[in-house]
């Protein structure tokens, strides 16, 4: 597979493993509404702080949405430095993809927006550290019009109207959710009117003609009703009812369930030839899987290829978005949305939400490391989703917690009102805290049982782990194995190496939380008082602390 080369390239992919995993403290001043909600914003260098993410949540985030800096002229605040050289954007998005993509759930996407001037790099390295078996699409989005200042130099260059999105799995194919969007114009295939019935008679014709097995039965039904059509053109009808032309499509688009078209289908086609007509200008004929099919009585039979079938065109006013999306409102109030002023580079919630509901449902987790004004984080709170959501700087405080708040309080601007939202939730505030371990490899002197336990946890398993209740030193299972720690008197034992020590004593009580296991264990401690003969027989590989605790590469 072909890979990318840049100056610094070679520290660069090993940058992720020499960040200092430290601890998350919590400023609860900062944090708002429901404290318990699992939402998190976290306020830091956001390299260190996805580091410091990864024993708690590794495996676990069904969505990653990053908006990062572009690496053009246009700078987005004094935090993110816009006008990089390409190796310096590298440099600092190779790391930091590393560890999202360890965040990043087996059935999870994780979406990027970017540009061109950085897309096709970003692509190469992200097929790299995703695997390019794992990209699912490259979306463009329409981001602008073609009009104002952008078309001053028009002759020169095509105008930049679209964006990228790219998107990857965590290894499985989850299935993908995306609505349809309406049509913004109407399909002039459909020019024709079905007069004779109501709209009560249609409706009823469309629902027998849904019945996933009908039969004979429901045919003759169909055809009773039928047997009033006629059919005429919408010119005609229009010109007979001098419907103004200007109204002419709000009004094909209002009646669209009594619009149609015939095209061609040869399976149709065989079974109208043998199905008896109703006596209108539609018919109904049964297949042999019993779907209902309508078709036009009068067909020519003699035409090789015969428009026959019926078709609805409230069946066609929406349609599948694909891989260019165009119905993503840019102007005319994102830069109001939530409250707070972020020049040129606010993304849509409506966008934000689209991304967002791919592959999540309510009370997944959601994260994005770039969070900007805070719009991921108020999508997924509108959506029903946890979220976490990590600003460098300033912007935290001044503008993605006070957007938050606004959202808890039931604010109604952006997606709000599609939503429902009436407000509720809460979240945490954090902040960076002192690494877990000295540069030296100690461990820091204060650090508590459940914070030492996670990341030992993680060190072996690579997955995060969950704090029991009650703490006890058996950390559970995973693959067959078992893991214990014996640290900080969690033993109750309070005197100096208390309970840090593997003893018999120690032993019997970490069996005591292991229940029915009875496989190899690996305890870590302070140190070990049984001979290697009793740590053989008993299954058991002892780890010293500090010196056998690595963080996980």
């Amino acid at each position: 597979m072909p890979t990318l080369r840049w100056l610094t390239r070679d520290e660069d992919v090993r940058a992720a493993e020499k960040v200092p995993y430290r601890l998350l403290e919590e400023v609860e001043g900062l944090g708002y509404g429901d404290r318990d909600a699992g939402n998190m914003l976290i306020q830091g260098d956001n390299l260190e702080a996805l580091k410091a993410l990864l024993p708690y949540y590794a495996g676990q985030v069904k969505c990653i949405y990053i908006d990062p800096p572009y690496n053009t002229k246009a700078a987005i605040s004094e935090h993110y430095d816009d006008n990089l050289e390409h190796a310096q954007w590298l440099a600092m998005m190779w790391p930091r993809l590393e560890l999202l993509r360890e965040l990043l759930a087996p059935d999870g996407l994780f979406v990027c927006s970017i540009d061109d001037r950085q897309g096709a790099y970003l692509t190469v390295i992200l097929d790299e550290i995703f695997g390019r078996s794992n990209r699912l699409n490259t979306v463009a989005v329409k981001m602008s019009e073609a009009s104002g200042v952008k078309m001053a130099h028009a002759e020169k260059r095509l105008p930049k109207l679209k964006e990228w999105l790219i998107i990857y799995t965590g290894g499985n194919k989850p299935p993908i959710n995306i609505d349809p969007i309406p049509l913004s114009k109407w399909n002039d295939e459909y020019k024709t009117l079905l007069c004779g019935l109501t709209q009560d008679e249609i409706r009823e014709l469309r629902e027998l003609q849904s019945q996933e097995t009908a039969d004979e039965e429901i045919v003759g039904r169909c055809n009773a009703i039928l047997a009033r059509t006629r059919l005429e053109s919408l010119a005609n009808f229009f010109k007979e009812n001098k419907v103004p032309k200007a109204e002419q499509e709000r009004w094909k688009f209002e009646n669209a369930y009594r619009i149609v078209q015939a095209v061609g289908s040869s399976s149709v086609y065989n079974l109208a030839k043998s199905s008896p007509k109703s006596g209108g200008a539609i018919s109904a004929a049964l297949s042999a899987t019993g779907l209902v099919y309508f078709f036009k009585s009068d067909f020519d039979q003699t035409a090789k290829q015969p428009r026959v079938q019926i078709i609805f065109a409230d069946d066609a006013l929406l349609t599948h978005p694909g891989d260019f999306w165009t119905d993503i409102k840019t102007t005319g109030g994102v830069g109001q949305e939530g409250g707070v002023l972020f020049p040129n580079s606010k993304k849509p919630e409506k966008l934000v939400q689209k991304i967002v509901g791919l592959v999540t449902n309510p009370g997944d987790l959601v994260l994005d490391s770039f969070l900007g004004s805070g719009t991921t984080a108020a999508v997924a709170q509108k959506m029903g989703r946890r979220y976490i959501g990590i600003e460098m700087g300033d912007h935290a405080v001044t503008h993605c917690a006070p957007r938050l708040q606004k959202v808890i309080d039931g604010e109604q601007g952006g997606i709000s009102q599609a939503q429902n939202w009436q407000g509720g939730g809460g979240f945490r505030f954090y902040r960076l805290g002192p690494p877990v371990f000295t540069e030296d490899g100690q461990i820091q002197p204060d650090i508590r049982f459940p914070i030492l336990a996670a990341h030992i946890w993680f060190a072996e398993t690579g997955s995060p782990w969950t704090e029991p209740q009650p703490l006890t030193p058996f950390l559970g299972v995973k693959g067959g194995h078992g893991y214990a720690l014996l640290y900080n008197g969690i033993l109750g034992d309070k005197s100096v190496s208390g309970g840090n020590v593997l003893t018999r004593k120690t032993l019997a009580l970490i069996r005591e939380g292991m229940g029915d296991f009875t496989g190899p264990l690996t305890v870590y401690g302070e140190r070990t008082a049984l001979s290697e003969a009793t740590l053989k027989a008993e299954q058991i590989e002892f780890k010293q602390t500090p010196y056998d605790v690595k963080a996980r590469k």
